[in-house]
């Protein structure tokens, strides 16, 4: 008998953390944009003229 009342209050127990699932999350929630590094404007800067004269003449 008693095995049973301890059956019944795991199963009680069990149903009361485990008896919902939890809410759901949107994917929205779970990416984060952001670039890898910090934009150089000085690296991505090409002038083909510069370039000309460096290194072709």
């Amino acid at each position: 008998m008693q095995e049973e009342e301890q059956a019944g209050t795991a199963e009680v127990r069990r149903r009361a953390r485990f008896g919902a699932l939890p809410e759901r999350v949107s994917p929205q929630d779970m990416v984060e944009e952001r670039p890898a590094t910090p934009r150089d404007p000085d690296r991505d800067a090409y002038d083909p003229d510069e370039f000309a004269v460096r290194y072709g003449l």
